[in-house]
């Protein structure tokens, strides 16, 4: 297969995928080899680059993406009617920092780092995929552990973890907050479901806390 036929396959699977895809997936879609693959996707994202146009290719979360040019984002907006999208609250920024870095990480150890109770912000960084549970901790009471998702990598343009900014800059970052309504993702919807069983079982669990009563005169 000559290399620009192999680069318009590419090209075609790219655009036609929608998120990242790695190297494995897309050399079994070319039946070549993995080096000419990875060789072939390094060629196009040069290429892109370089050709002022409206659209890239770019290496996110551990394989390979075709998208619009940060150039033309207010373009795109307009074409979309979708409003400016918020921006990550604090809280989220700062959750998601510390989870990136200390993980896999339960619940607990989150909220010792922060001094604050982190229910609701670990629960909205679950449903809109940037964290994931890993499984659960071999300590009483078996917490749950988050670690980061690919849609982290992708969201923060990162290769992978080893790109993670520092923490001052991670904290400090300017970055959109992910769409509001994402499509029904089965995996991520049980993810939640379980945290909900967890909380409710932890409060079920606690025992009442005693007080002592005044004597009576």
């Amino acid at each position: 297969m000559q290399d620009i036929e192999a680069k318009s396959i590419l090209e075609a699977a790219l655009f036609i995928a929608g998120e990242p895809m790695n190297v494995d997936s897309l050399k079994k879609i070319l039946e070549i080899d993995k080096v000419n693959t990875e060789r072939l996707l390094r060629e196009l994202v040069t290429e892109y680059s370089t050709r002022n146009t409206g659209l890239l290719i770019v290496e996110v979360a551990e394989g390979f993406q075709m998208v619009t040019s940060p150039a033309c984002a207010p373009w795109v907006r307009k074409l979309l009617s979708t409003a400016v999208p918020k921006k990550l609250t604090p809280s989220s920024i700062e959750t998601i920092a510390i989870i990136a870095y200390k993980q896999p990480i339960i619940k607990d150890e989150i909220e010792a780092i922060r001094g604050v109770n982190s229910d609701g912000v670990v629960k909205t960084l679950l449903e809109r995929r940037l964290v994931k549970i890993l499984g659960r901790k071999e300590a009483p009471g078996r917490p749950l552990m988050y670690g980061t998702t690919p849609e982290f990598l992708q969201y923060f343009g990162l290769k992978d973890l080893s790109e993670l900014p520092t923490l001052k800059e991670f904290t400090e970052m300017d970055m959109p907050e992910p769409p509001e309504t994402l499509p029904e993702d089965q995996d991520m919807q049980e993810a939640v479901e379980v945290y909900e069983e967890s909380q409710s079982a932890s409060e079920l669990t606690e025992e009442p806390v005693e007080t002592e009563q005044a004597p009576k005169e």
